[in-house]
């Protein structure tokens, strides 16, 4: 009985092994199921360029699509119930834990932050940072452009970067001291960080798709997605209790667009987050008046949520606010010339 579970055991992970070799599977695919090549450019344009993408959308959100009729939305469902096999998606927990061998983690450019984090900045998920102005946001947004360039542990090769701005706060040559603290070229590092400025929470949102054709054009070459900040747009746009609600939809559209996007490419993402005062605080004997914005459905859509500080001069205190694998802990970690780095003493 060992044995057979034993053999089991092996050829489950050697099949799933295999399986890993088609991460990206193009949409192309459904032609051999009698899927005509206009109406997957019509998937594409809306952001829909892999199997597993299509897999995260729903049958209304393809209807909506220009072009899409019923019929052919039920003739691309079949088709990709076809490559996808018959096996509803379901495997084991070993199957699972090869698949999350795919999993990198990008350098925060701190030892003390890498170690609080589980070794970095975790891709197929988001991370959140939030906190109050000068506790290092955008300081670490820009540090993380320069260290997803760099080579890393477990076979980590590096790659390319894309920037989406909502503040007009992201300043390409702070780039280059933190490029000679690696010793790379800076023109090659400035070159490989695409940037985008997002003037609405509708440009924000709509940039997602255009998101999905860059990564879909270099196929495994971008690593990591930044959004600084997640909901300063959405703050301005949306306003009072009344918006309150079409608010947070929006909001909950455009965060499961980037979780998917995380997981369809396997790149992290990570992106910044502003604070407020609650004023329900002083009743209930808060220690710290201030919550992160963005309410229930940012912190569930956030993976793991981190919370910046400021610290003594120029250090800051990150603490592990809410995780599924990472225990609650702090980390010191310093705003230097050349990023972010340890504490200086």
């Amino acid at each position: 009985m060992a044995a057979v579970a034993e053999q089991q055991t092996t050829d489950e992970v050697s099949l799933y092994d295999a399986d890993t070799d088609d991460f990206y599977q193009d949409v192309d695919l459904l032609q051999n199921h009698g899927i005509n090549m206009a109406d997957i450019k019509k998937l594409k344009s809306a952001g829909i360029c892999t199997i597993r993408g299509l897999q995260m959308i729903t049958k209304k959100k393809l209807c909506a699509i220009k072009g899409l009729s019923e019929a052919k939305v039920e003739k691309i469902k079949e088709g990709l119930m076809k490559i996808s096999g018959s096996g509803g998606g379901f495997c084991t927990a070993l199957q699972a834990s090869v698949k999350r061998k795919q999993v990198f983690r990008v350098s925060t450019g701190s030892q003390e932050l890498n170690k609080l984090l589980g070794g970095g900045l975790e891709s197929m998920s988001i991370t959140e940072a939030f906190g109050e102005f000068r506790t290092g946001k955008t300081q670490l947004s820009h540090t993380l452009c320069v260290t997803t360039q760099l080579a890393g542990e477990n076979g980590y090769t590096g790659g390319k970067v894309i920037y989406i701005d909502t503040e007009n706060t992201f300043r390409p040559d702070r780039l280059r001291p933190i490029a000679d603290r690696y010793n790379l070229d800076q023109e090659a590092v400035l070159d490989n960080v695409l940037y985008t400025r997002a003037y609405t929470s509708d440009q924000q949102i709509e940039l997602l798709d255009l998101v999905c054709a860059k990564l879909h054009e270099e196929l495994g070459i971008f690593k990591l997605l930044i959004v600084d900040s997640i909901m300063a747009l959405f703050r301005v746009d949306y306003s009072g209790r009344g918006e309150l609600a079409d608010r947070q939809q929006q909001l909950a559209q455009m965060l499961s667009k980037l979780q998917k996007i995380s997981e369809e490419y396997n790149i992290a993402v990570f992106v910044t987050n502003q604070m407020t005062a609650d004023p329900g605080a002083s009743m209930s004997f808060q220690a710290d008046p201030k919550k992160p914005i963005g309410g229930h459905i940012l912190a569930h859509a956030s993976t793991t949520r981190l919370s910046l500080r400021k610290g003594r001069g120029e250090n800051r205190i990150a603490k592990i606010y809410d995780s599924p694998d990472l225990p609650e802990n702090e980390a010191t970690f310093s705003i230097t010339g050349a990023g972010v780095d340890d504490a200086k003493d």
